[in-house]
């Protein structure tokens, strides 16, 4: 986005000294026998060619030709403005003034040519602070075979489990009351005798028969 120009002294300066600049390269071309339109083109390709060296002097700092253009434009306008300073009779130009007047366009079109198709300056990389690492030379180290690690014995393989046996469920089914008076029967013989009731004789004391009682004495061990 463009700034708005302000008018400051130095700008009010600047068109100041070019009007003025302007006028008296106006005023010596036509005293030099440049009248009508070619007396106000020498102002402005007096100011081209100051522009034009100004600038290549900018992009490249090093360009003597630059600087050399830009002197001989620099000189052609303070030799006007002193001129017409009542230094030089206007009415009486000098032969030698009219043959610089007269010369000066094939000497603008040189200078703004040779700017303007000048090569542009080349810049070189700026330099890395990453130091320089050479590249190490290409080295083929043959190294010894290394021994084969030696493995640990097989483990002897586990020798398989006999089943167990599964076990036995009573093929008669129980009633719990019965399964819990039977219970008691063989907990109060086991207090009496000090050993455990046998078959027989809780078979007997149920009144139950022989199948039945050997389920009841299968879950009671």
């Amino acid at each position: 986005m463009a700034r708005p120009i302000r008018l400051d002294a130095v700008l009010i300066q600047a068109v100041i000294a070019g009007a003025l600049s302007f006028a008296h390269l106006h005023d010596l071309a036509a005293a030099a026998g440049q009248d009508g339109w070619k007396a106000w083109a020498y102002p402005v390709s007096v100011d081209l060619l100051l522009v034009a060296a100004w600038r290549r002097m900018r992009t490249d700092t090093e360009n003597r030709d630059a600087w050399l253009w830009f002197a001989i434009a620099l000189v052609a306008s303070l030799g006007a403005n002193v001129a017409t300073a009542g230094l030089l009779d206007l009415t009486n130009v000098p032969p030698w003034l009219r043959i610089l007047v007269a010369g000066w366009p094939a000497l603008a079109f040189l200078g703004g040519t040779l700017l303007a198709h000048a090569p542009a300056p080349v810049r070189e990389p700026e330099p890395t602070d990453q130091p320089h690492v050479e590249p190490s030379p290409d080295l083929t180290v043959e190294r010894a075979p290394e021994p084969a690690p030696e493995l640990p014995p097989a483990d002897p393989a586990p020798q398989p489990r006999p089943p167990e046996p599964a076990p036995i469920t009573p093929a008669v089914l129980v009633p719990p009351a019965l399964l819990a008076h039977a219970q008691k029967i063989a907990d109060a013989h086991q207090a009496q005798n000090g050993a455990p009731i046998d078959t027989a004789t809780l078979r007997s004391r149920l009144g139950i028969p022989s199948a039945l009682a050997d389920a009841i004495a299968v879950q009671l061990a």
